[in-house]
């Protein structure tokens, strides 16, 4: 063997004996789905970390950030709904001036239909309670000076009945043995029913005011509800917007009006119906006293014309 060929065997030998070592200290061989950044120098793939890593939160902030975007908006319409107090203090604090007045007209209307209500139910029991007694004192006398002396002092109207029938068979004393008791008869019964239609009258006072109540206090809370409407659709006009929450508030303060008005109305035509009945049940019981003392009337003209004859006999 040469030498040449000693020396080329000794450097195969070695070059065998150093590759498993070299192996070893090589870095790993990067992914296979990059061959663009397997040519790229070491420097050069270094900033290509950070790079990759920065869109992922950039990404995320915008969506963190457009989340909770409508929330403001949502929120708008508590907000405008918020600066109105809905109650009903609240809303007749923040009408308009005229629908103000409406309410007030319509709350002093409530206030007069309760006022009558309590008043003519005290004055019905009081005149009912008279007339009971009185006409129980009609019914069981047996002569009409008799039943005037039991009444007298009393101020009902079954007592001016039976004082007044007293006073014209006083005034025709000397003309009803020659004209005869039916004249009589005709100026009592005529005497009787003035004193009813009078105290019917007398019943009858006050309730008037609730049959206006009734019929016009609708009409009055529906003008009240069509002036706030009209403010409600001018906000619209000057605002701009079609929204609702703005002119929700408006509407429901003209819409009290209307409330209020049926309020007024509806008791009112109640009690003035309730006291109409009473009336004409009270007039009725009335006409029975006076008829009552038509009764006694033609019985002492009886008993006169009698004693005449039993006078004129003897």
């Amino acid at each position: 063997m040469t030498r040449r060929s000693a020396t080329g065997i000794l450097a195969l030998t070695l070059t065998l004996m150093a590759a498993p070592v070299m192996a070893q200290d090589a870095p790993p061989a990067p992914p296979t789905d990059a061959p663009a950044q397997q040519a790229l120098p070491d420097d050069a793939a270094a900033p290509s970390l950070p790079m990759a890593e920065t869109p992922a939160p950039a990404t995320a902030a915008p969506e963190s950030d457009a989340a909770p975007a409508p929330a403001p908006e949502a929120a708008a319409a508590p907000q405008i709904l918020g600066g109105h107090d809905l109650s009903p203090l609240g809303m007749y604090r923040q009408a308009d001036a005229v629908v103000k007045a409406v309410m007030l007209l319509l709350l002093a209307a409530c206030f007069a239909t309760w006022t009558v209500f309590l008043y003519k139910i005290v004055e019905f029991a009081g005149a009912k309670t008279r007339l009971r007694r009185a006409a129980r004192v009609i019914r069981d006398g047996d002569s009409l000076p008799a039943v005037a002396r039991h009444l007298d002092g009393r101020r009902d109207p079954a007592a001016f009945m039976a004082h007044a029938a007293l006073e014209e068979l006083t005034r025709s004393d000397a003309a009803i043995d020659m004209a005869g008791s039916g004249g009589v008869k005709d100026r009592v019964r005529s005497l009787l029913e003035r004193i009813e239609a009078q105290a019917g009258r007398r019943l009858r006072k006050g309730t008037g005011i609730l049959a206006s109540i009734g019929s016009v206090a609708p009409f009055v809370g529906l003008f009240g509800t069509v002036w706030g409407i009209m403010n409600s659709f001018i906000g619209i006009a000057e605002s701009n917007t079609t929204n609702l929450a703005v002119v929700a508030p408006g509407i429901a303060e003209a819409l009290l009006a209307t409330a209020l008005g049926l309020v007024a109305a509806i008791p009112a035509v109640v009690i003035y119906n309730a006291f109409a009945r009473k009336t004409s049940n009270y007039r009725q019981a009335l006409s029975d006293a006076g008829a009552g003392v038509e009764r006694l009337v033609s019985r002492d003209l009886d008993f006169r014309r009698i004693d005449r004859h039993r006078t004129a006999a003897e």
